[in-house]
């Protein structure tokens, strides 16, 4: 099963210098991995500007999996009005 993630990153922080451009437009290499756990923010992604080994990593941003919400369903909202339907007019 697929899973969608949301992710921010900094654009200030990207290395210029190693965007590259291919057929289709500009780009950069990234290293995104999964952390076993989350950290104080519900982030589980983080994202690096890849470097070559003997340059410092750039950490660029982080993510979450996507929570869905879900919606009330029409039977517990009618629930809900019934409940409450006690006024007087």
């Amino acid at each position: 099963m697929s899973k969608l993630y949301h992710a921010k990153i900094d654009l200030a922080k990207i290395d210029k210098e190693k965007i590259f451009v291919g057929k289709k437009g500009k780009y950069i290499d990234l290293a995104i991995w999964i952390n076993d756990e989350e950290d104080n923010y519900g982030n589980i992604m983080s994202i690096q500007q890849s470097t070559k080994k003997e340059e410092t990593s750039i950490y660029i941003g982080n993510g979450k999996e996507h929570q869905k919400q879900e919606a009330n369903s029409s039977e517990e909202v009618k629930k809900d009005i019934e409940q409450t339907d006690d006024l007087p007019f």
